[in-house]
């Protein structure tokens, strides 16, 4: 058996949340393997509306399995309110939930460095969710992180304070006070006492060596399928840096956030929007500015399920899509948020790049540098102008959204096999079998 890859090809938000509750009855294991609490995975049924941050989307299918990977990292407090709200709407999260001990943790000194790094950037702020993530993988890189199976050492509380110690002689030199910072409500170190107490809920879950607890499962025949989060154009290697997150978000990520050799990597899922949309700051070359922008943003309801945040929204780029998919290898594609492009007459995507003059179809080194004249080069479709609700099958889509597919297919060489055609796991319409 191998594992499956399900990942973002653009700027995060894709929804790959919807598309792992889809896929996960095909499953017997769901994996995170990157990211923190800045992800958040949307997922709708039944009426119900839960946004996952940390835990696997597979949490909601009761015979799954679900892997919190050593390379995502814990924030104690999220989580405990994570597993609460899904409690309170009636998931059951118990011995379905495992995590690994090599996953590194958040500490409240790690969110309050992110929050004073981001303020001293002034104008030039990243665009962080102020969820400690950098300052908390700088730790990882660094070999002074706390993991969480540390967290049930004796040692814990002297080397929790050590680190503490050194994370506020560095805020100090900023010369601001930490209790003008409010982190999930609460002050600093009201926040601080909350995360020591949310402990206890991390504690209670079962930890595994997940390295051997994957690659065990693999040899028993069962099917995994590794959930990534953000998206490639915010991979710390190849995305638009340094507007970036700071983890491998691409289908490499798998090998090291989950311990599975590249051997063992089957199906690469690939999830883009039928349109970009990016939050925070960065380079976005078919970003809008008028109209249409704002009419994407109101009809796709595109504000950050972990900030609130108003994303930035624009035509498909071409260019953009084809280097995620040749990054991570994507053998099937899936295209989301079709039914956000009904109203509009015509349809625009980005097939190349116009870079100091010159015509690129590549991301260039270019793509984040300043005073870069960088500019796409248009093709324009028709419009279907039409609701896609009551679609149940691939071959009722209008003739135009047909076309737009079929684009999309010829241009990046890969099959098209599912659509997206509303928020709601049931409005979701897959290829037929060739």
């Amino acid at each position: 058996m191998k594992v499956d890859v399900l990942l973002g090809l653009q700027w995060g938000d894709e929804g790959k949340g919807k598309i792992v509750d889809v896929l996960t009855p095909r499953y017997d294991i769901v994996a995170r393997f990157q990211g923190g609490p800045n992800a958040g995975h949307t997922i709708e049924f039944e009426g119900k509306k839960f946004v996952l941050h940390t835990i696997p989307s597979g949490i909601f299918i009761k015979k799954s399995i679900n892997v919190i990977g050593n390379g995502v990292i814990i924030d104690p407090f999220i989580l405990r309110s994570e597993i609460n709200k899904l409690t309170d709407g009636g998931v059951e999260v118990g011995k379905n939930l495992l995590v690994s001990r090599k996953a590194h943790l958040i500490m409240p000194t790690h969110r309050l460095l992110d929050a004073v790094y981001e303020q001293a950037k002034g104008k030039d702020k990243i665009g962080s969710t102020l969820k400690g993530i950098g300052p908390t993988y700088t730790d990882k890189v660094s070999r002074s992180g706390l993991r969480v199976g540390d967290a049930e050492s004796g040692e814990f509380e002297k080397r929790y304070q050590k680190a503490r110690k050194r994370y506020l002689g560095i805020i100090r030199q900023f010369d601001t006070d930490i209790n003008e910072f409010v982190f999930e409500g609460y002050k600093f170190e009201e926040y601080e006492q909350q995360w020591m107490n949310a402990l206890g809920t991390l504690k209670s879950l079962e930890k595994i060596n997940s390295e051997y607890f994957l690659n065990n499962a693999l040899a028993e025949g069962k099917k995994i399928l590794a959930e990534g989060a953000q998206g490639t154009m915010l991979d710390i290697d190849f995305g638009s840096y340094p507007f970036v997150t700071s983890s491998n978000t691409t289908s490499a990520g798998v090998c090291n956030g989950l311990g599975i050799p590249p051997s063992k990597i089957g199906k690469v899922f690939g999830i883009f929007k039928a349109y970009c949309t990016r939050v925070g700051s960065g380079p976005f070359p078919t970003e809008l500015f008028d109209a249409e922008g704002a009419e994407l943003r109101k009809t796709g309801n595109e504000f950050g399920a972990t900030t609130g945040r108003p994303r930035r929204c624009g035509w498909l780029d071409l260019p953009a899509l084809k280097y995620a998919i040749m990054l991570n290898g994507v053998t099937d594609l899936i295209m989301m948020k079709a039914d956000v492009l009904n109203a509009f007459d015509k349809i625009n995507v980005g097939v190349n790049y116009n870079v100091n003059g010159d015509t690129s179809t590549e991301v260039p080194f270019e793509f984040s540098m300043e005073g870069t004249d960088f500019k796409p080069v248009y093709k324009s479709f028709n419009g279907w102008k039409q609701e896609l609700s009551e679609i149940k099958e691939y071959s009722q889509f209008p003739k135009a959204l047909a076309e737009y597919i079929k684009f999309i297919e010829n241009e990046t060489n890969v099959p098209l096999k599912i659509i997206s055609i509303g928020p709601d796991r049931s409005e979701t319409i897959e290829a037929p079998l060739k």
